[in-house]
């Protein structure tokens, strides 16, 4: 699993974001010789786009959460979709795949951008699924869950070779302060759903935007914080957990301080996501 872009709300590459990264929302995950899973397109995916054309194999699956613009600014610019001879299955949580395609063509209509979904040489295929079922693509078994965020968002946990990882990002917790694993106390209904979904993962990205204390006053805007996203982890026997979505303000000294304090963590053990790495998941 290889991440192109770490930062939620709105890319912010410059000088104090150069060392964790700026740019938006992607990742590329990656299981032998199958296609390539690309989640979600943000800003970070103009430059594994440039990769991707430059390597063998013309086919990628991409999976999208949501439809926030952070989570969406790449796609006008990731170079496979302007590759003749490219298979893109582009999967949207949706009701069929006419709503799927709508949802992706309201951001290339030439309004907001000059080209128009329609005019795109590469082969798209557009497929709606519905949180809470599984599905597959190439060899990697999938399944969505919905998230609690504003306008909704989708979680996904995929398998492959035997190995799970869980990508969850815009979402708040399922439970209000005071509630439910991150305070001791019997998870609450949506916790138990998510528990089910996290269930045993080598490897868990979870937006983690805010601290605790901005969290408390941003309850409504649909982001959690590390000690949420490691007590379920915690309760769900997941092995890693990767902290994810910097908000747009934190910086790399921030980050330094929010991977030093939770370096020692174990079971699981946590760490942060950085533009750029490469994270393998093994036996």
């Amino acid at each position: 699993m290889t991440f192109w872009g770490v930062r939620g709300s709105i890319p912010t590459p410059g000088p104090t974001t150069s060392r964790w990264g700026g740019n938006s929302s992607c990742l590329e995950v990656r299981h032998e010789d199958l296609p390539p899973l690309v989640l979600d397109c943000g800003t970070g995916a103009r430059n594994l786009g440039m990769k991707l054309v430059r390597q063998p194999g013309r086919k990628l699956h991409m999976l999208f959460t949501h439809f926030h613009m952070d989570h969406v600014f790449g796609f006008p610019f990731f170079a496979p979709v302007y590759t003749p001879g490219f298979e893109i299955d582009v999967t949207v949580p949706a009701s069929d795949e006419d709503e799927a395609q709508e949802r992706l063509k309201g951001f290339l209509n030439g309004t907001y951008h000059p080209l128009r979904l329609r005019d795109l040489p590469c082969k798209l295929d557009f497929k709606a699924i519905r949180p809470g079922r599984e599905f597959t693509r190439s060899g990697y078994t999938i399944r969505g869950h919905a998230l609690n965020h504003p306008g909704g968002s989708c979680g996904y946990r995929i398998e492959a070779g035997g190995k799970v990882i869980c990508y969850v990002t815009d979402s708040a917790p399922f439970a209000q302060p005071g509630e439910g694993v991150a305070y001791d106390r019997p998870a609450t209904p949506g916790e138990a759903r998510m528990l089910r979904l996290l269930e045993g993962a080598d490897i868990v990205v979870y937006d983690t935007m805010f601290e605790l204390p901005e969290y408390l006053e941003k309850m409504t805007w649909g982001h959690s914080y590390p000690e949420y996203a490691r007590a379920l982890c915690a309760a769900a026997g997941v092995k890693h957990l990767v902290l994810f979505h910097h908000a747009p303000d934190a910086t790399d000294a921030e980050l330094d301080r929010r991977a030093e304090a939770w370096a020692a963590s174990t079971a699981p053990k946590v760490t942060l996501a950085r533009e750029g790495e490469t994270v393998l998941v093994e036996g």
